[in-house]
């Protein structure tokens, strides 16, 4: 099971500032983050080729997943729905103005939004795509998961027998992680 959502982030680019919609996927059972996609403008054509991305038996988030929880937002298009349908997953809508149908993908925006890119200023696209690559390495190796007993999605196997404390930063010291050195 997988539960997807979109995300808006602001950055400040030539034309002004602009808004970014951002497509993700969650893996509900290994809380593995998969972002499909980032368009300002997220119209058929861009939500087709997310489908597809996302339903590639090699790369994408596919393999293992029958199931894809979304809300009933409108930028969700008949042709993606077939795309996916298509390649085997079933779509669960949530009910109407029901997030927590959807927790987990709810729960991803509220940290990513509040604890990150909240308390930046991106300026230019490649800036917002470095910041949201380094959100989701953090999430996966660096942030502890409640769901998973609180251990990491990817742990490093660092040792842990180590007694000095070591910090890494990510973003200008924005994400912290704190692990023993070996």
């Amino acid at each position: 099971i997988a539960g997807a959502d979109f995300f808006t982030t602001d950055a400040w680019t030539p034309r002004g500032l602009v808004t970014y919609d951002t497509l993700f996927v969650i893996d509900l059972r290994s809380r593995r983050i998969h972002v499909a996609g980032s368009t300002p403008n997220p119209d058929a054509a861009f939500m087709a080729q997310a489908a597809r991305c996302l339903t590639d038996g090699v790369d994408g988030f596919r393999p293992g997943h029958g199931v894809l929880i979304c809300d009933r937002d409108r930028k969700w298009t008949d042709g993606f729905h077939r795309i996916v349908q298509g390649a085997g997953v079933r779509i669960v809508l949530t009910p109407v103005q029901a997030p927590n149908a959807n927790a987990h993908a709810e729960r991803f925006v509220r940290s990513i939004c509040g604890e990150c890119l909240d308390r930046l200023i991106l300026f230019g696209e490649g800036r917002r795509l470095r910041a949201l690559d380094e959100v989701v390495a953090h999430d996966h190796g660096e942030r502890n998961h409640q769901g998973l007993g609180n251990e990491l999605i990817t742990p490093e196997g660092a040792g842990a027998g180590g007694t000095q404390v070591r910090c890494r930063e990510r973003l200008g010291g924005l994400l912290r992680y704190y692990h023993r050195a070996a």
